[in-house]
C-alpha cells in the first residue's frame, strides 16, 4: 500500500498509542459473548501493525489490559489472558519476520509463569528489529507508571547515587515507561468514550488526542488514516504563539 495522497509523510506521527475500546459491546450488537468481540479485536491489531509499517510509523503502542480491568467477570480475564498469550505464540514469527519488534509494558507480577515466560521469549526473539516497535500495554495504569518512576528514583537517592536536587523531569522520564522511543505523537480512542482511562498519563502531555465512535473490531485503514490526516492538519505549539511556531518552521525550511 502507498501512502494514502493526503497524508504527508514528512508530518506523519512517529509514536501512536491507541485505547482499543468496543469489544465486548461490538460482540453484543453480533449476538456473541464478550469474548468474541476481543478476538475479533485481534483482526484490528493486525490491521493497525501493517498500517503503521507500510507508512513508516516507527512506534504503535496498543492499551490491551488496565491494571483497572481485572475488576470484570473472572471468565473474562480468564479468556483475555488465553487470548494473550494464543497471540504471543501464534503472531510473533509474523511479527518477526516483518521486523516489528514486540514489547510488553505494565505490571507482569500479577500474571502467571507460563504468560511471563512467553512473554520474554517474545521480547527476545523481535529485539533486533527496527522497522516498527510495537508495545502492548498489559496490567498498566498511568498512574502505576508514574509511581513505579517516583520509586526507582527514591531507590537512588536511598542508595547514594542521586541527590534530591538532581530530581526533575528529566530524571523521572528515565524510569517511565517507553522513554526509549519517541515522544508520544498521536493518542486514539475507540469506541466513543472520551477520556484516556488512566492510559500513558505522562507520556500524552503534549500528544494529540483524537476520538471515534468506531468500535475497535471495525477499526481499519480507512479510520486509522482519518486519524493520522487530523493529525497532520493540528498546529502542534508545545507552550509556544502560532506566529513562534511558523517563524520556527521557515528558519527549519531554510536550513538555518
Amino acid at each position: 500500500m502507498s501512502t494514502p495522497s493526503h497524508l504527508k509523510q514528512n508530518e506523519l506521527p512517529q509514536h501512536v498509542a491507541i485505547i482499543m475500546d468496543g469489544n465486548g459491546r461490538w460482540a453484543k450488537q453480533q449476538g456473541k459473548p464478550r469474548v468474541w468481540g476481543h478476538k475479533k479485536g485481534a483482526d484490528a491489531v493486525r490491521r493497525s501493525v501493517r498500517f503503521c509499517r507500510e507508512l513508516g510509523i516507527s512506534a504503535l503502542t496498543l492499551f490491551a489490559f488496565s491494571s483497572e480491568n481485572w475488576q470484570r467477570p473472572a471468565e473474562e480475564v480468564s479468556s483475555l489472558m488465553q487470548l494473550f498469550m494464543l497471540m504471543l505464540k501464534s503472531e510473533v514469527k509474523n511479527l518477526h519476520k516483518n521486523q516489528v519488534r514486540l514489547r510488553v509494558c505494565g505490571d507482569l507480577s500479577a500474571f502467571d509463569e507460563a504468560l511471563r515466560k512467553q512473554i520474554k521469549a517474545a521480547e527476545a526473539l523481535t529485539a533486533d528489529n527496527r522497522a516498527l516497535t510495537l508495545t502492548i500495554a498489559a496490567n498498566y495504569g498511568g498512574r502505576w507508571d508514574i509511581s513505579q518512576a517516583a520509586r526507582q528514583l527514591a531507590i537512588e537517592v536511598s542508595a547514594g547515587r542521586l541527590a534530591v536536587d538532581a530530581i526533575d523531569e528529566q530524571a523521572m522520564a528515565q524510569y517511565i515507561q517507553l522513554s526509549d522511543l519517541p515522544e508520544l505523537d498521536l493518542l486514539i480512542r475507540t469506541g466513543g468514550d472520551v477520556r484516556i482511562s488512566n492510559f500513558l498519563l505522562w507520556q500524552a502531555a503534549y500528544a494529540e488526542l483524537w476520538f471515534t465512535d468506531t468500535l475497535w473490531p471495525d477499526f481499519d485503514q480507512q479510520v486509522f488514516a482519518e486519524a493520522v490526516a487530523a493529525f497532520i492538519s493540528r498546529e502542534r505549539r508545545f507552550g509556544c504563539t502560532s506566529e513562534q511556531v511558523c517563524a520556527l518552521a521557515s528558519r527549519q525550511s531554510k536550513g538555518t
